[in-house]
């Protein structure tokens, strides 16, 4: 890890970026352990905070020391102990947050043999007694160890708005006694598809930002593929973590083809895929692997052999439609939904022609939840297009413009409007 070795302050760079990729491994690592030291979530960030502090002013003269994670975990535990001397009514409600923490299953252990409580952390903060956006927000603010304004502007709110939000949420833990502790064999088929879902919403918001100049968030995609890595050494033996993080690299693979010069959207039939990365894919494809073996096929696992079939095509052309078809009906088995149905109609389109996949985009118009979704409305454009029903394109393509949220999103559908009216012009 960067920094471990205590390299002095004036080393070769900026020493403020060794220290920097310190306190962003540790400070997951220290939150936990203090959370579960203390039961209790503010004490444990304002001294994990406070510790970080020391550490800027020290380090910099006195060079990182060869334990960092020690160093931070002896001072924050002594300024948790200094604080609850000073305020005996608080100790005294830790110490029966304290005993309830004991009662509740060990924390699981980590290959070098010792307790990784940020699992513990993951399954609090991502426990279904809290709303969703709230366990997002809270996930991204303790785990990715962001800051409430960075937060908030994942979240495309004001900083006061998701610091009330952070607020309420660890309220809620608190009044609840939501324990931090990893659910135990029984209970842990049920809870974690809700952690791998906040992974996932946060790096989807990542890999389309739903507003704003840019396409793409690549901070949040890859904060989210940091904490799939984490899952993933935490819990080796579930197959859904490895197919999150399988789905998450091979659809972040294409990030710098996803884009132009200009910022401009890239749609994946025009991508230069020689700027894919193709360790991420070759890393992806190994864990479609193991996510599809030894049981039934999971959602992240399926979803994640769909995008490696992308990926390891040589263009849309040679894409193997049936085989995504395919993938797409046994997804729709799984989890069905309607954002699913208007994916698999885009596949049956590449497979069997526009025509087909028109049908059953006509069969989902009804449908409510697609009602106000900028991708129905210019899936139906683009097949309305290949078609040659021009001025129903053009209509489609006005809807999806109104629905669109980001500006390259708009300024491909503004293209695309004029493409088509033209088209329509010239007949």
């Amino acid at each position: 890890m960067a920094g471990r070795a205590g390299a002095p302050a004036g080393a070769a760079g900026d020493p403020r970026l060794s220290l920097e990729a310190v306190f962003r491994e540790e400070r997951g690592l220290l939150l936990a352990a203090l959370v579960r030291r203390f039961g209790d979530l503010d004490l444990a960030e304002e001294v994990t905070s406070e510790a970080i502090e020391a550490a800027l002013v020290r380090w910099p003269a006195e060079g990182v020391p060869p334990k960092p994670g020690a160093w931070l975990m002896t001072t924050a535990r002594r300024k948790a102990v200094d604080r609850l001397r000073r305020d005996q009514a608080y100790a005294a409600r830790l110490a029966v947050l304290q005993v309830e923490a004991e009662r509740a299953a060990p924390a699981p252990e980590s290959g070098g043999g010792l307790p990784d409580e940020r699992l513990q952390l993951f399954f609090t903060c991502a426990h279904p007694a809290l709303p969703a956006e709230d366990r997002a927000a809270l996930t991204l603010r303790c785990l990715a160890g962001l800051t409430t304004p960075e937060v908030a502007r994942a979240f495309l709110v004001p900083s006061a708005t998701m610091g009330k939000r952070i607020v309420r949420a660890k309220h809620r833990i608190r009044t609840l006694r939501i324990p931090f502790r990893v659910p135990d064999a029984v209970e842990l088929p049920g809870r974690l598809p809700g952690v791998l879902q906040v992974v996932y919403s946060i790096f989807t918001e990542g890999y389309a930002a739903s507003a704003g100049p840019d396409l793409q968030r690549l901070d949040l995609a890859e904060e989210a593929i940091r904490l799939a890595r984490i899952l993933r050494r935490l819990l080796p033996g579930e197959r859904e973590v490895a197919g999150l993080l399988a789905l998450l690299l091979l659809i972040h693979a294409r990030r710098d083809a996803r884009t132009g010069p200009d910022g401009a959207l890239v749609l994946l039939d025009d991508q230069d895929r020689t700027r894919w990365d193709r360790a991420m894919i070759a890393e992806g494809a190994a864990l479609v692997e193991v996510a599809l073996t030894g049981g039934p096929p999971g959602l992240y696992g399926v979803q994640a052999a769909i995008a490696a079939l992308h990926d390891e095509a040589p263009d849309v052309a040679g894409t193997d439609w049936p085989q995504i078809v395919a993938l797409y009906d046994v997804l729709r088995g799984l989890a069905p939904s309607p954002v699913v149905e208007l994916n698999r109609a885009v596949a049956v389109a590449m497979r069997d022609g526009p025509a087909a996949g028109l049908v059953l985009l006509d069969a989902l118009a009804d449908e409510p939840r697609l009602r106000g979704y900028g991708p129905f409305a210019a899936a139906r454009g683009e097949l309305l297009s290949r078609s040659g029903r021009a001025a129903e394109a053009a209509a489609a393509y006005r809807e999806a413009l109104e629905l669109a949220g980001t500006e390259p999103e708009r300024g491909y559908l503004r293209g695309r409007l004029a493409e088509v009216t033209r088209s329509g012009e010239q007949r």
